[in-house]
């Protein structure tokens, strides 16, 4: 018998189904199926038809739709919602027929027309989550319209749905009005929400042209536009779409009325002025609730490539934000009382810690994010930070336990990784803890490639992706992602990652003058991290700097109680075994105990 080959495809899928259609059909079949039929013909076909989906069945009591753009898939689903409720304005509430609408996407499997999988269940899931006149949708929906569309969500959290082994993040999206209709981009000529309070959020305001050139305008535009893309790639911030602030342009605002009236806790504006062949562009971070400047700074550059200028700019512009935005944050957090911190909450207050990397500190952190895991198990950021901190555990020498707690960093990371949050951040610090602990190479590398693709712009997301690259094999490709780290976030905190990634990407290449100038920088930054010295002292094997090798060592031992050479194997897991040789022999020329 021929073998059936199996179709797959990924797809946006939109379930739904009516509001107490038992109920419905028990008082009036033939007016119900009479009213259903003339939803579907005038509403539900035309609609999906002009969104790009097909109704892959209808089921008496609704209907599952398929669409190749999630995008398209959820301007279908609002807008339908929205036609709903305007055909039951005045209707009885007990004689209204209202859907409940689920939205999920990804891998499906095509037979015959229809589809299969668990992203179909799911989808049905989600829509039985929803309210009546409601739309919910998967965390992975989530992310990929986030930025695309000015629409916002109440975070649900992670749900156990029947039939679902795992958890599934949900976000319903946040109704307005009587009717319960929801609102969508004024693109579409809908309504605009403001986002959940539980997330950061900002509103970038068109940029000030301080020239006399019209044409200018356009410049600022663009940059307005760019860095809102660019911002929208962080799923840990909410981003307001650019039509819900351009209505600012040209006006004299006061920063938190505007906060106020877009719903966001923070608001970035700029200026623009351009003479001769040179632009120069400044920024301004503001805190919508009490008017305070956060961050401000200023980038010049030269007009030859306008399209280069402004990737530049935008590339310096989230490099300087983002790593703010996170300390305000921080700051938010430790003001709220104990008895009110939830899991996003109990995240960012593990941060700080985090970033002091100490043993005691890396407990308290841990402790934080626990507790943020056990709120929310599908917390996506928590997992992949726990399981970072299990691996600087053992990284530092800091582990009781080190074959136990290699085994949760892995099951922190992979548990991260399969959740598929979208946010770039914790895939890369899945895949560095995947590489690093877990020795899965090529699950690392296209994890790490992953995130990149998602934001190039996170400093973050740079130097673990560079890590990753590095010891699967490729120190020429992980350098320049290294030095795109440190372009973006020159003042970064954790830039001692940076720096001695830099460092051993010279080293393994053989290029010991700038892995000696690498680790120096770092050392000079955090004298008491051990990561330093395993490039300081081959370096100066191989330099012949005899003195500088022998204080590294004496200093790394007592950092490290009895390290030795022996012990490199297992902390620098480079897949290519003449990586850790070069390594090696230069720390016996330098003298480092066997």
């Amino acid at each position: 018998m021929a073998e059936t080959r199996i179709h797959r495809r990924l797809a946006a899928i939109l379930a739904a189904d009516v509001v107490g259609y038992s109920r419905l059909m028990g008082e009036d079949e033939e007016g119900t199926l009479a009213v259903l039929t003339a939803h579907l013909t005038d509403i539900i076909e035309p609609g999906i038809d002009e969104h790009h989906g097909r109704i892959v069945k209808t089921t008496g009591d609704g209907f599952l739709a398929e669409f190749a753009s999630v995008v398209d898939a959820m301007r279908c689903a609002v807008a339908f919602q929205e036609s709903m409720a305007q055909r039951n304005d005045g209707t009885p509430n007990e004689s209204r027929i209202e859907f409940r609408v689920g939205v999920n996407l990804g891998d499906v499997i095509i037979q015959d027309g229809d589809v299969f999988g668990d992203v179909v269940n799911i989808a049905a899931r989600l829509e039985g989550l929803a309210d009546p006149g409601g739309i919910v949708v998967s965390d992975k929906v989530f992310a990929e319209i986030k930025g695309k569309l000015d629409l916002a969500f109440d975070d649900l959290g992670s749900q156990q749905v029947k039939n679902i082994a795992d958890p599934v993040r949900a976000y319903q999206l946040r109704a307005t009005g009587a009717t319960g209709a929801t609102g969508a981009t004024g693109a579409a000529g809908t309504k605009t929400i403001a986002p959940s309070s539980d997330m950061p959020s900002i509103a970038v305001l068109p940029f000030q042209n301080m020239g006399s050139d019209q044409d200018d305008e356009y410049f600022a535009d663009g940059m307005v536009e760019e860095v809102i893309t660019a911002l929208s790639r962080f799923n840990w911030l909410l981003v307001m779409a650019r039509n819900s602030s351009s209505k600012y342009k040209g006006q004299a605002v006061d920063i938190r009325q505007v906060a106020d009236e877009l719903g966001v806790r923070y608001v970035l504006e700029g200026s623009v002025r351009r003479a001769g062949g040179r632009v120069r562009i400044t920024g301004q971070l503001i805190d919508g609730t009490s008017g305070a400047h956060i961050w401000a700074d200023r980038f010049d550059g030269g007009m030859e490539d306008i399209f280069d200028l402004q990737d530049e700019v935008t590339a310096c512009v989230i490099g300087a934000i983002e790593p703010t935005l996170r300390r305000a944050e921080i700051e938010r957090s430790r003001r709220k009382r104990p008895e009110n911190l939830q899991a996003y909450d109990l995240f960012l207050r593990a941060l700080d810690p985090l970033n002091r990397f100490r043993p005691e500190a890396n407990s308290e952190a841990l402790g934080f994010l626990e507790q943020a895991i056990a709120l929310d198990p599908g917390y996506a950021p928590a997992l992949s930070h726990a399981a970072w901190c299990y691996e600087q555990r053992i990284l530092h020498g800091w582990s009781s336990s080190e074959e136990s707690d290699a085994e949760t960093s892995v099951r922190f990371a992979r548990a991260a990784l399969a959740i598929d949050s979208g946010d770039a951040a914790t895939i890369a610090m899945a895949a560095f803890v995947l590489t690093i602990i877990g020795h899965d190479y090529d699950v690392g590398r296209r994890s790490a490639q992953r995130a990149l693709d998602i934001n190039p712009n996170s400093a973050t997301v740079c130097w673990m992706a560079g890590w990753v690259f590095m010891f699967s094999g490729d120190p020429a490709g992980a350098l320049p992602v290294f030095e795109r780290s440190l372009r973006l976030s020159p003042s970064d905190p954790q830039a001692n990652f940076l720096l001695n990634g830099m460092g051993m990407c010279h080293l393994v290449m053989g290029e010991m003058e700038a892995a000696f100038e690498a680790a120096s920088k770092s050392v000079s930054l955090y004298a008491d991290l051990d990561v330093a010295y395993y490039i300081l002292i081959p370096a100066c094997g191989y330099l012949g700097r005899v003195d500088e090798g022998a204080r590294a060592i004496a200093k790394l031992v007592s950092l490290t109680p009895g390290i030795s050479i022996s012990d490199f194997g297992r902390r620098m897991p480079f897949r290519d075994q003449k990586h850790l040789d070069i390594l090696v022999d230069g720390l016996r020329k330098a003298g480092m105990p066997e």
